[in-house]
């Protein structure tokens, strides 16, 4: 059956025209200054003494942009006068950015079931790779499905690397010193797969741990739609240095350990298993740890810093479109038969939960401590105290390269409108933001701002938040890449093996209209026509409106980005397999970090 919100996104179509450059630019100037005018005055720092203007500015916001009830999950969201405007012209940015993806989805959708006889009735794992084949075509451009990621996912170097490229923040080495082997595994098998003791890998830094057992005790979708509760160990390999997936437990029923070692089908599904969990995972933490952060950053500065202040007309830009994605979230994803109930294994109700969890908890919602490099130490990814470095990590490979012209950028503006740290202290109205961040918004671990490079590095964070940390997950990923058929279900289809012994793999996998129901899904999360636009995260800070109210030294620096990010563009989109079959370390071709086809911006 055809997940109800289909309908409700056709007639969204009909009813919404989709939007041409024209409005685009329109959308984009609205969204900045409220304002067509080109004349208004450049962006400035208050004065030290008083300011009539930007004070009534800030109280009359203060008092028609408020904090509300969160919609369905979350933080507070815009209330107020203002507030409801704001939240009202970010819904339209993000509704026309749909029924425009929605028009292309619906042909793509009618095409593939027109089609069905080639799929075989899925009989066989080969069959679900037909769903792909001269389907889905202009819902995946530009680089269709990645290269590897059909062909090549039974291999254990794939599913290991996965971890490490379009998930990276479920995986973390075990610490010696501070952590325990989490479940333990027939040693005999351990050598046979590794070469050494279970223990001996874990005191030697070589083992990584994924936990997705939290969801056991979410809320279930109804059958026939199911899912395990795995958690899973990978070591470094101490011949060929890769990460290698070496159990996978699932945490229901017999709760029954898998290895390598296990027959061939056995092996796979519980690899599908594990992704089952781990989609889901990635999909609602990366609600919280990128869109719930973001916004309520936002809500803060509005409230705080006048229309005037350079520091929040980045902000603005930076955040274009995010309030409108709670309210699409909720009446497409999480309410009661939304299209989580209909396709994943834990319901609606158990993503919200998990989502509100990961955000209140600060796992996934404190700010200074989920910094880019700071997240990926403390879980041992990189400069690791014990144990070798990972030998490839495609993730910080492609992301380290867009943070540093990030944080370039937003070095060079604010060294350019802050002569020294002092007068950081002496921005009131920054200190506003600060209190009001850590006081009534109730931001989780808002950092301290005391010099220019703490301001700078926050305001980098903010558009790592927006770009790269995001679209690593979401966007176009899901039907490229993470939400691919046979190896990422999001629910099984039937009940979690009590036994081993499984012999038809497909048998758990999901039917045909089930199947083409999710890849419309997450068609509908692609924005192929973003692509080499001035959408495109070459563009994160050229809006013309807002440059023309900066000062000399942050347009340059914005032509400095978009020049690095323009090279960036042709390294990502121009990769392909080495010699021995690999991208980046790993059977498939990862693109998802290309600044010429991610977008800059929260709207999905």
């Amino acid at each position: 059956m055809r997940s109800v919100i289909y309908s409700l996104l056709l007639a969204a179509v009909s009813a919404s025209p989709v939007p041409d450059i024209g409005d685009e630019v329109h959308l984009l100037q609205e969204r900045q200054d409220n304002s067509s005018s080109s004349s208004l005055l450049p962006y400035s720092l208050p004065p030290n003494g008083p300011d009539v203007l930007r004070a009534a500015d800030i109280t009359t916001k203060q008092l028609t942009f408020t904090y509300g009830p969160p919609v369905g999950v979350g933080p507070y969201y815009p209330a107020g006068v203002l507030g409801t405007t704001y939240a009202t012209m970010d819904g339209a940015i993000d509704d026309a950015e749909l029924a425009a993806q929605v028009t292309i989805m619906r042909t793509d959708d009618a095409k593939a079931r027109l089609d069905n006889a080639k799929y075989n009735g899925l009989k066989t794992l080969d069959d679900y790779t037909k769903l792909y084949d001269g389907e889905w075509q202009p819902s995946s451009q530009p680089t269709g499905q990645y290269d590897g990621i059909l062909t090549n996912y039974t291999q254990d170097l794939l599913f290991s690397m996965e971890r490490l490229s379009f998930n990276p923040y479920a995986v973390r080495r075990l610490n010696p010193p501070s952590d325990s082997i989490p479940f333990e595994v027939d040693n005999a098998i351990v050598a046979k797969v590794t070469g050494q003791t279970l223990e001996s890998l874990f005191t030697s830094g070589r083992l990584f741990y994924v936990d997705h057992t939290v969801q056991g005790r979410l809320q279930k979708a109804q059958p026939p739609q199911y899912a395990p509760a795995c958690d899973a160990l990978f070591y470094i390999c101490p011949s060929s240095g890769d990460l290698l997936p070496l159990a996978i437990r699932t945490g229901v029923s017999n709760n029954l350990v898998y290895t390598p070692e296990d027959t061939a089908d056995d092996w796979l599904l519980a690899k599908i298993m594990f992704n089952v969990n781990d989609f889901f995972m990635a999909q609602f933490d990366h609600f919280s740890r990128n869109h719930f952060v973001a916004e309520i950053v936002h809500e803060a500065a509005v409230r705080t810093l006048s229309d005037s202040h350079p520091v929040l007309a980045i902000l603005k830009r930076l955040l274009y479109g995010a309030f409108g994605i709670r309210p699409l979230a909720l009446v497409i994803l999480i309410r009661p038969g939304g299209d989580i109930d209909q396709y994943f294994g834990n319901s609606g109700a158990a993503a919200a939960q998990f989502a509100n969890e990961t955000y209140f908890n600060g796992s996934a919602g404190a700010l200074r401590s989920n910094y880019f490099l700071t997240n990926l130490e403390k879980r041992g990814l990189i400069n690791s105290p014990v144990g070798p470095a990972l030998k490839s990590f495609p993730f910080y490979e492609d992301a380290t390269p867009i943070y540093n012209a990030i944080r370039d950028f937003t070095g060079t503006f604010i060294s350019s409108y802050y002569s020294s740290d002092a007068a950081i202290s002496s921005d009131k109205e920054l200190q506003a933001w600060i209190k009001e961040a850590n006081g009534p918004a109730g931001v989780i671990d808002f950092p301290t701002i005391k010099t220019r490079s703490n301001l700078a590095t926050l305001l980098a964070e903010i558009g790592r938040l927006v770009s790269f940390s995001h679209h690593a997950i979401n966007l176009n990923q899901l039907i490229t890449v993470a939400s691919t058929l046979p190896f990422h279900p999001t629910a099984l289809y039937k009940p979690i093996p009590t036994a081993k012994n499984v012999t038809d793999v497909a048998s758990y996998l999901p039917p045909l209209d089930k199947a083409l129901g999710f890849i419309g899904v997450a068609a509908n999360f692609a924005r192929p026509l973003l692509a080499n636009t001035n959408r495109s995260l070459i563009n994160m800070f050229d809006d013309p409106i807002m440059l023309h109210r900066m000062n000399s030294a942050t347009r340059a620096a914005n032509e400095k980005f978009k020049s690095a990010m323009s090279a960036r563009s042709e390294v990502v989109r121009n990769r392909g397999f080495d010699a021995n079959g690999l991208s980046q370390g790993m059977p498939f071709v990862w693109q998802a970090l290309d600044p010429g086809v991610a977008a800059w911006s929260l709207t999905i």
